[in-house]
């Protein structure tokens, strides 16, 4: 009984040990270099955004944060990554629409789960597609597009990325609204927006900052936006859930997220950092000044949105039997 009972005085001797050292490292935080990893190459808008919230968080937390791009696989390889981190904050993931949400409509059996994988920290913002059609295109309005589609089922050619957000919101629409529309397939946006001006094909659904300049130059026109609200960067332009079609949403958005298994603690001064730091008027009119909203939100309401999501684009992938190509 003897031993027995040192054994047992010893054994609360060290946990007792760890477990302040393992609070004040939460207490701490971050007390070296932590990295951000981008699941998409260097150049567009995921290593951007990516880039600043390292910029603001770096600032707010007085610690170097370093992006480190890890693309491949529509972001899987880089989630991936994240997902089996060690859960102590030092590895952060630019979640996001492509890696955290259509993906896994793509896959069913996927090498990791956004929902039950990680800890989503905090939604940075949301952009909605953006419906443009050539200007010699007989219809001024949404409304007026839906009436043309369903009177000439089959006719519509739309530029078509491969499984991009753009893809899946004319898919989602099909389903919605009970359209025809014929996917011509591009490598990118790019080629497909030169094709609508030139009249090769009609119009597609793509992100709002790539074509906000033809449709200011007037070579573009804009029928709708994907998000709940009219975008400030098309304030005329109506929305497709206010046309008809209501609680019609599909927005590009990223976020920060962490692996399963973060202290909570370290989440909370994420979280607030995020909040805190892109309230500075400069952070979010980088942000705006292309037609993304800044919405920072907290943990538990950006999980609640990744679940929605992942549900949403489940269903449309299914429906649509989209494969990645």
């Amino acid at each position: 009984m003897h031993r027995r009972s040192l054994f047992v005085a010893l054994a609360s001797l060290a946990a007792a040990s760890v477990l302040p050292a393992a609070a004040r490292a939460q207490d701490d935080y971050p007390s070296r270099p932590v990295r951000i990893v981008v699941p998409f190459p260097a150049g567009g808008t995921s290593d951007l955004m990516g880039r600043l919230i390292a910029e603001v968080l770096g600032r707010e937390l007085k610690q170097p944060f370093v992006v480190e791009n890890k693309g491949g696989a529509g972001g899987a390889i880089g989630a991936e990554q994240v997902a089996r981190a060690a859960p102590d904050g030092y590895t952060l993931l630019l979640s996001g629409i492509g890696s955290n949400a259509i993906i896994h409509g793509f896959n069913p059996s996927p090498s990791y789960d956004s929902v039950r994988d990680f800890v989503h920290i905090s939604q940075l913002a949301a952009g909605p597609n953006v419906l443009v059609v050539n200007t010699e295109f007989p219809v001024r309005t949404f409304t007026e597009f839906v009436a043309w589609v369903k009177a000439n089922p089959g006719k519509f050619n739309f530029g078509q990325v491969n499984a991009s957000s753009g893809h899946l919101t004319s898919e989602y629409l099909k389903q919605v609204a009970g359209l025809d529309m014929v996917g011509i397939p591009y490598k990118g946006g790019a080629p497909a927006t030169n094709d609508i001006l030139a009249g090769q094909i009609q119009g597609m659904f793509t992100n709002q900052d790539s074509v906000l300049p033809y449709v200011k130059a007037g070579k573009l026109r804009a029928l709708a936006v994907t998000s709940i609200q009219r975008n400030p960067l098309y304030p005329d332009v109506p929305t497709v859930a206010e046309s008809g079609y209501p609680d019609f949403s599909a927005v590009s958005w990223t976020g920060l997220s962490a692996p399963k298994g973060t202290p909570p603690a370290i989440v909370a001064r994420l979280e607030a950092a995020m909040i805190r730091g892109f309230t500075d008027p400069a952070a979010r009119a980088r942000l705006e000044s292309t037609g993304f909203v800044v919405v920072t939100s907290r943990s538990a309401d950006y999980t609640r949105f990744v679940q929605s999501e992942v549900a949403r684009w489940e269903q449309v992938v299914r429906k649509a039997g989209i494969q990645l190509q």
